[in-house]
This record gives structure tokens, sequence and C-alpha cells, in this order.
């Protein structure tokens, strides 16, 4: 595991396009595994900066997104295709028969994920993996349980990550208890993982799922055992580790 030490998050996202961008300069076919959320944002403005001046051209890319809430159409405003769409596909020349999302509108699970799998094996496995992590240590939405998902699955989500995502919708009530996600195996076989976080209050989940023990039930700690991990945080976020030395 390789940690790179950010002053804040302005710098965390622009280290992140750092990594990313130098990936697609090197191999400009390759296969980008993206993340949604607050944390990965700042990453997405600064690669679309770097495009708009000519420094990065993603026409040969492919991209394939961790996950998506089950029962929601690509047009609903809180997908995460919609949500891809606004901050970053439709910014850069991408191609859309590039773009992966799982179908969250298919309403046959095994069917879906079965589909996702598939896409990804056809892509020859993502270049680069683009992580961030739930309180809880989720990563994608593969929360916590009593043994790691392998492949693309539906998941239960739990109650903290609804109420994480809740300021995402009008109410709770109204974000789904559902969604297909990548699974560890899917992510583990990427040949590089980055994951990044900032602030306070991810210091102590960063400390437990990369410090304390492997297991299912702090899902990201499973990356410890990565061939190319890189843990991508500022100072806030790693505290807690600092205090450990």
């Amino acid at each position: 595991m390789r940690i790179i030490r950010t002053k804040d998050y302005k710098d965390l996202s622009r280290k992140t396009a750092n990594i990313l961008s130098a990936q697609v300069i090197i191999k400009p076919g390759c296969v980008l595994g993206l993340a949604t959320g607050s944390s990965p944002l700042g990453t997405y403005e600064q690669l679309v900066e770097w495009y708009n001046k000519g420094d990065i051209d993603f026409s040969q890319v492919t991209s394939i997104n961790l996950d998506e809430y089950r029962g929601l159409t690509h047009d609903h405003e809180q997908s995460y295709w919609y949500f891809m769409q606004k901050h970053f596909f439709s910014r850069i020349n991408i191609r859309p028969d590039h773009v992966h999302v799982p179908d969250g509108a298919n309403p046959n699970a095994e069917e879906a994920c079965r589909e996702y799998d598939r896409i990804i094996e056809e892509a020859g496995g993502i270049d680069c993996q683009l992580l961030g992590i739930g309180l809880d240590g989720h990563i994608g939405f593969n929360e916590p349980a009593d043994a790691f998902q392998m492949g693309t699955h539906c998941v239960r989500l739990t109650q903290s990550t609804i109420e994480a995502n809740k300021r995402f919708f009008s109410s709770a009530d109204e974000v789904p208890r559902e969604a297909y996600t990548m699974g560890i195996r899917n992510i583990m076989q990427a040949r590089k993982v980055l994951l990044i976080a900032s602030g306070e209050g991810k210091a102590a989940i960063l400390k437990q799922a990369f410090f304390g023990p492997v297991t299912p039930r702090v899902p990201a700690s499973i990356l410890q055992i990565h061939q190319d991990f890189t843990l991508i945080a500022d100072e806030a976020a790693l505290s807690e580790i600092d205090a450990m030395k």
C-alpha cells in the first residue's frame, strides 16, 4: 500500500487527476473504473479542465462505473448515470458507447449483474479503479457483511448508507433501498486501485480499514492485499493514522 498525503481537498483532487491522466496518456485505450459521490467531483473537474486545454484525450477510453441504484432510470436526477453525465462524460470526448453504468432500470437483478460482469470481462478488465470510502468502510455499495461478495450483485443498503445519501434526495424515504454494485473480485482484479478520502470524518475508518484486520465487516480492508493500491488522503483524513506513529 502506498499513501499519498495531500494538503487539502483541492490538492487531493489534483494529485488523483494526475494519476488518472497519466494512465490515459500512457494507454489511450485504457479502461477506467469510476466512482460517484462528492469525493471524486474535484478530480473530474480537474480532468475536464485539462481536457479543455487539450492536454488529455478521452476518445479511446472506456469507463466502467462502480454502481447504480436499483429502480432508477438513466434520466432520474439522482441516478449515477445522470451524475456522471452531468459532471464528467458530457464535458469530455468519451464515446457514448464506451460508457458503462449498471442498468438500474432492469428489475431482473440476476440478469443485470450477469450482464455487467460480461461487460467488464469483454473490456479486458479495469486498468485503474477509482474509489471513495463510506463511514462503515464500504467501497462501491459493498456493505459490511459476513463474507466478501465477489462479482456484480444486488445489495440491500444499510441504514447508515441511506442516511449518508439522503442529502441528495428530498427525504430518506426517497433513497432507493437496493443497488447494483461491482463486487470485491471485480475491484481486486483491477490492475491499479486508487482510494480517495478527505476530511476528519474519514479519519477513523481509514485507520480501521488500512491498519486493522482484513475483514468483510470492513469491506475496504481487502485493499490491504491488492498488489497496486494507493490511498490518497488529506491531512485531516490521515490524522488518526498519524497519531499511531
